[in-house]
């Protein structure tokens, strides 16, 4: 055993970027790209342009710890503000709060909920005298510690930071399993806290024990409770639906050990058991358990530990640490390992041009991006499944995933899954189609590891297995989870009338869905829903969504019966809501409108307004034109929604009445512009968004990442493209900001090549583009594009050019 393998912790900088230019970046109104030369270079290696802090702040509730590409372990940090039933941040990090209680085995990212769930297992370094239960530390007082962002650094895969304790912690990952270096001073006492109970929303019960004899710690722990603590039926997820088990061995022996339950300490013992429960508050504080072993640092301050991870057993963690992390394998050696994981992902799409800081941003994102789905089979292709039984993986299933953020991703995030990793994608739908089989046939909303949440409203299901079949993604069942999603689009459920969780988590899939199917619109005073103008948007796009998979399968009926429900949006279309401008509205069953209209009111809507919602019918832009009158209108009324009365730009979140970056209902409306007839807005729009809501530095996100969609927006902006609708696979068109952007999916699929060779600050206007050498004049592309691949050349400019893609009989539907 060497004498030391302590490590300075190098200061945590942007990456490829200069403190003064992030400094630059974050001001209103000035593009990242200008903060540093442009460079015509291509990236091959992304992960060297990734900072894992962007999105750490003001909401991104992003998390910089060690992390794979759909891995199942996140080890990472966990805040606290003094409060030990809390956290500081969703996510379980706050770059704005420098005071750490453990680093976890899981984490989410980009969650809204406060706080999400997950953060389980903290393990915390500690250096004075374990002499009263870290339990009763309700505030986080004596059991903590504070830490200098000056010494942290955060990379793909790895996380290191030295505490104002002076223990230098230093993680890496494998999949499963991850090894940690703790240097400790010398002079005084070193230990290791295992918080088994103190997952950021609480535990049902939790379970530690130590073998001296063997250098090792087990444990897991029940919980789950994602969203339990929304003030709107958040009671409805105060349960646990999983358990983590975890086995942790050390190069060193133990010199003490001891355990704790709620305000008890047991010293010498090696076993507890006991959770927190999922109250708030002081319902909660001074309750858990957990344990702790120490190190004789005196002559070898640096205490080696490797850990795996399961959601089956304790068997199951420990063959995942067998088989991931190796008996001597030290941290760079692990973290080098992860970090050729990261370049082989992210090499999916290879860049040319743009400034050090836009490249950062973009490899940020897609990075993020690839923070989910999760794995959560082991080695062996065991999984827990939704009804709490042991399964394993269909033939030729390659993983489960989990962690399924319908309502946001199925917007963005699965287009660019699929694009770049048709393998995953297709592993994720049969994933999700199995725990739909485990769940009575119900496909849930918002799936967390193998728990049915219930949160958000819709049917985001429909949407998003219909848009990866769309893409050509075939590596799951199709026909029999198209059959299990038309027959939940039909056959009301027996739970249809349940309020139980509304309005944030109704627990019908399609709730009321006789009525919805005999008035064709989800009556908000009887639809037992969150909203009834926004489940009869949801619906309507799920529908489409569906139409267009039955079609493909050859589903006539099917096709036509879902593509007449695809066009329900048309029955909350209120043409007279107010004078002289029409909008979406709820209804009552008996017909008429919820009123007074208003159209900054939330009212029958879900996290949105009327203004916002009224742009919410990606699978009919010329029909929602018509009803407002004319594509002319149409645009004009558009450019209100990004702009004040004086013509400024307003595209950071400027109230209800303007587009809002941090939430989902809204955020594919800068690209309707190509279906009105005036893309050249949408690529004066985008680009305005690219340059000014999306940063380096930690508040570099605009909002929630709500796991990965946001950053997906971004990464799709910057390459030109976007998807055009749900249950599609034609792209948008606008501008790319890289001068040459190869897209290379993991697998067989076609190369997509984009070159863009006038990509600058100032030139963000179509000209002219090529599709495969032939002159393309539309403002999108059909669905083969996506699917085979193939070549873009753009001509760009610095004016708009207000002819290009401009001709009615070719515009996107």
């Amino acid at each position: 055993m060497q004498a030391s393998r302590s490590r300075p912790v190098r200061r945590l900088l942007t990456v490829g970027a200069a403190a003064a230019s992030t400094v630059v970046a974050l001001l209103p109104g000035i593009p990242p790209a200008g903060a540093a030369p442009t460079t015509t270079a291509q990236v091959n290696h992304g992960a060297r342009y990734v900072d894992p802090l962007i999105g750490s702040s003001k909401g991104g509730n992003t998390f910089p710890g060690a992390s794979l590409p759909f891995g199942m372990i996140a080890w990472s940090p966990t805040s606290t503000a003094g409060d030990q039933t809390n956290t500081a941040a969703a996510g379980g990090y706050s770059y704005d709060t420098t005071r750490l209680r453990g680093f976890s085995l899981t984490h989410l990212n980009g969650t809204g909920c406060h706080p999400g769930a997950a953060g389980d297992i903290p393990i915390m370094p500690y250096t004075g005298s374990v002499d009263s239960s870290p339990s009763a530390d309700t505030k986080d007082a004596k059991y903590a510690a504070n830490f200098s962002h000056e010494e942290e650094k955060a990379e793909p895969g790895r996380y290191q930071v030295k505490l104002d304790n002076d223990v230098t912690t230093d993680l890496a990952v494998s999949t499963r399993a991850g090894v940690a270096d703790f240097t400790f001073p010398r002079d005084r006492s070193a230990n290791l806290l295992f918080r088994v109970s103190n997952s950021l929303n609480g535990s049902e019960d939790a379970h530690i024990e130590m073998d001296s004899a063997h250098r090792k710690v087990t444990g897991w722990v029940e919980t789950g409770a994602f969203c339990g603590r929304r003030a709107n039926g958040g009671t409805n997820n105060r349960k646990s639906y999983y358990r983590l088990y975890f086995s942790a061995t050390f190069d060193r022996a133990f010199s003490t050990t001891g355990t704790w339950h709620d305000g008890r300490l047991s010293p010498g013992s090696t076993r507890a058991d006991g959770g927190e429960g999922y109250a708030t508050g002081a319902d909660r504080a001074g309750r858990g358990s957990g344990g702790y072993v120490s190190f004789d640092t005196e002559h070898d301050d640096d205490v080696r530990m490797r850990v795996g991870i399961s959601y089956v057993s304790l068997a199951g963690a420990e063959a995942n640490l067998r088989g991931e992390i190796p008996r001597n394998a030290d941290v760079p050696e692990v973290a080098a390992s992860g970090q050729r994981a990261w370049d082989r992902a992210l090499s999916g799409v290879k860049v040319s041009g743009g400034t050090e800081d836009r490249r950062t941003v973009f490899y940020t994102a897609l990075y993020h991006a690839f923070q989910q789905p999760n794995v959560i089979s082991d080695r062996d292709g065991r999984y827990t499944g939704m009804d709490r039984r042991v399964h394993t993986l269909a033939r030729g299933q390659k993983a489960q995933y989990s962690n399924f953020s319908g309502w946001d991703q199925y917007r963005a995030h699965v287009q660019l899954l699929a694009l770049l990793q048709p393998r995953v994608a297709g592993d994720f739908a049969q994933s999700l189609y199995h725990f739909a089989q485990q769940n009575k046939g119900v496909w849930d909303r918002w799936v967390h590891i193998s728990g049915a949440t219930h949160v958000m409203t819709g049917d985001p299901s429909a949407a998003t297995l219909a848009t990866l079949y769309a893409m050509g993604v075939r590596d799951f069942d199709a026909r029999g989870a198209f059959d299990s999603l038309y027959r939940q689009a039909t056959v009301p459920a027996p739970d249809q009338l349940s309020d139980a969780g509304c309005p944030g988590q109704c627990v019908s899939a399609r709730p009321n869905l006789t009525q919805y199917m005999a008035l064709g619109y989800a009556p908000h005073d009887t639809c037992h829903c969150w909203g009834g103008a926004a489940e009869t948007l949801e619906g309507s796009v799920a529908d489409a969504a569906l139409a267009q998979w039955a079609r493909m399968l050859g589903r006539d009926e099917e096709y036509r019966k879902l593509r007449e429900r695809g066009a329900y949006w048309k029955h909350v279309f209120n043409p007279t809501a107010t004078p002289g401008a029409g909008y979406l509205q709820a209804r009552k069953a008996d017909g008429s409108w919820v009123t007074p209209s208003d159209p900054a009111s939330d009212s029958g809507f879900a996290q949105g307004s009327a203004a916002t919602y009224v742009w919410m019918v990606p699978q009919d832009v010329q029909g929602l034109a018509t009803a407002m009158g004319g594509r002319d209108k149409a645009a004009t009324r558009l450019d209100g929604f990004f702009h004040n009365p004086d013509g400024s730009w307003s595209v950071q979140g400027g109230g209800p009445l303007r587009y809002d970056p941090t939430n989902e209902p809204g955020i594919h409306a800068p690209w309707l512009y190509n279906a009105l007839g005036s893309p050249w807005k949408t690529q004066r729009t985008v680009r305005q968004i690219v340059d000014t809501v999306y940063t380096t530095g930690p508040s570099g996100l605009p909002g929630n990442d709500d796991l990965g969609t946001m950053s997906a927006w971004y990464v799709f902006s910057a390459l030109g493209l976007y998807p055009k609708a749900p249950g599609s696979a034609d792209f948008l068109l606008s501008a790319p900001v890289f001068t040459r952007s190869v897209i290379a999916p993991a697998g067989h699929r076609g190369e997509i090549v984009i070159d863009a060779p006038e990509a600058s600050d100032s030139n963000l206007y179509i000209r002219s583009v090529k599709r495969n050498q032939r002159t393309h004049r539309t403002s999108w592309l059909d669905g083969s594009f996506a699917r085979d691949g193939g070549s873009l050349r753009f001509r760009l400019g610095d004016r708009p050019d207000t002819s290009w893609a401009t001709d009615p009989a070719h515009l996107p539907r």
